[in-house]
């Protein structure tokens, strides 16, 4: 009698497994009336083949780090910096959008 347990072969280990069906609501979904405008969203947790560099100041990743740890804490969202930033940038692009000149990124790099 053969004692030696059998392992899967690479064949098994490599298969392609089937995507399960998304779960993500769209923004058509989410908008409750034909005239509201549709909102940006962050990409949230999806494989992102686009990358940049940013750099920041040790103050600014450091507010980003607490802000990470707040919404972990207090709010119960455990999310990466990564998915902060991509929040954030869609919330100012659609509020650039809606605003325009008058939109907080205009105001503020005009201060500058």
């Amino acid at each position: 009698m053969n004692r030696r347990p059998t392992l899967p072969g690479a064949a098994e280990l490599f298969r392609l497994t089937a995507a399960a069906p998304s779960t993500e609501v769209s923004s058509t979904e989410v908008s409750s009336s034909e005239d509201a405008p549709q909102q940006r969203r962050g990409s949230g947790r999806t494989k992102h083949t686009t990358k940049i560099t940013v750099y920041v100041s040790d103050e600014e990743l450091l507010a980003l780090e607490q802000a990470r740890l707040v919404l972990r804490g207090s709010h119960s969202l455990g999310v990466d910096r990564g998915r902060v930033v991509r929040e954030a940038i869609a919330i100012v692009l659609d509020d650039l959008e809606t605003h325009g000149d008058a939109s907080l990124l205009v105001r503020r790099l005009r201060e500058q």
